[in-house]
């Protein structure tokens, strides 16, 4: 009997709580919503997830149908507006990708470059001297104070000044030196 009552008639029913009137009209018009929902998102996968959330959220939807056009009208709408509202979401969530993509691009092209620069500091280093070696070890490495490296070393602490002195020059003529050739 329910599948000759026409649709505002099935409508009005769920909305009051008629479970086979709503059970009648979802499998009356499934089949639409999903077309509807393929042909807006052009994906089988999207439509038949946007269908299922549709017909899931039709009960509390219905509550705010007015009867106002047709129930097909309506019910196109609301599929329409479904689609809408998950290309927004997929656009944002890309969105987001993206930005996490660029970020993480960042973050892997600076710890490229860290490392170039701690393997040419390596190799710089080697071509020092080991004394200077030695207390740029300190001083840079362990970061103990020009004092304290100089008490390690059995040096005063001007000696250490001149040594990290000296460590910078040589540094910036390797630097130099690579750079020219």
């Amino acid at each position: 009997m329910l599948m000759d009552t026409p649709d505002d008639m099935l409508a009005e029913a769920a909305r009051g709580g008629d479970r086979a009137a709503f059970a009648t009209l979802i499998g009356r018009h499934y089949d639409r919503i999903f077309g509807l929902a393929f042909r807006l998102t052009g994906s089988r996968a999207d439509a038949e997830d946007l269908a299922q959330d549709i017909c899931a959220a039709l009960p509390v939807k219905l509550m705010h149908w007015r009867a106002e056009a047709r129930f097909t009208t309506w019910l196109y709408r609301v599929v329409v507006n479904a689609a809408h509202d998950l290309r927004r979401r997929q656009s944002t969530r890309a969105r987001a990708a993206d930005g996490w993509g660029d970020w993480e691009l960042a973050r892997q092209a600076q710890i490229a470059e860290e490392a170039e620069a701690l393997d040419w500091l390596t190799g710089a280093m080697a071509r020092l001297s080991p004394e200077l070696r030695d207390t740029v070890a300190l001083v840079l490495g362990e970061e103990m104070t020009q004092a304290e490296a100089g008490a390690v070393l059995g040096v005063s602490e001007g000696t250490i000044a001149w040594r990290m002195s000296e460590v910078k020059k040589r540094l910036r003529g390797i630097a130099a030196a690579e750079g020219a050739a």
